[in-house]
């Protein structure tokens, strides 16, 4: 019970404008979590401590997001903009429709201490990004990504064990409902 009320207490610190989640989400002490329109999160997602997330988008069904992980917006604040001072320049809060790109991360996913995720960028189901990475690109599903700029260093499993692994998260009877294993899609 006492757990159940802290647990709340938190999200209501940490869940800020715009934010939608599924069963099962917890978030750690120190993170925010806002949307500049819209962002989804899905079930039995686990928010590390101190996480900055201020993207548009969506983040799947069971997904661990480590402590110190910030996913943000490449273009929140107009760089360009003559005559402004960058600090006094157009945010993405005042201007989504512009500034604003949607980011997805998909089910199954871990993304590790201290890494960045920057908008407008994908990273697909059952992939593993490694601390202190720097994501600016698309990383395909099921991948191993390090460094900055992360690259994909390999696949987190095999093709037929990449069946097995969805298969059984499906079978069993797990709080995450996981979309169509990778080599399905």
């Amino acid at each position: 019970m006492v757990r159940r009320i802290i647990e709340a207490a938190l999200r209501s610190f940490a869940v800020r404008k715009n934010v939608k989640f599924g069963f099962g989400f917890h978030v750690g002490p120190g993170s925010v979590l806002w949307a500049p329109r819209s962002l989804t999160i899905g079930k039995d997602v686990y928010v590390g401590k101190n996480v900055t997330i201020e993207v548009d988008g969506e983040i799947g069904d069971g997904v661990l997001i480590a402590n110190l992980v910030g996913i943000v917006g490449r273009t929140d604040h107009d760089l360009r903009e003559i005559g402004t001072s960058i600090r006094r320049s157009l945010w993405v809060g005042n201007d989504p429709e512009r500034l604003s790109q949607a980011t997805t991360i998909g089910s199954d996913v871990w993304i590790g201490y201290g890494a960045v995720v920057l908008s407008g960028i994908s990273v697909g189901d059952s992939s593993v990004i490694g601390a202190g990475s720097i994501i600016t690109q698309d990383i395909p599903s099921n991948s191993i990504a390090v460094g900055s700029p992360a690259r994909v260093l390999g696949p987190r499993f095999t093709d037929e064990e990449l069946d097995e692994h969805w298969k059984k998260l499906r079978k069993s009877g797990h709080r995450i409902l996981i979309g169509k294993p990778v080599s399905e899609a």
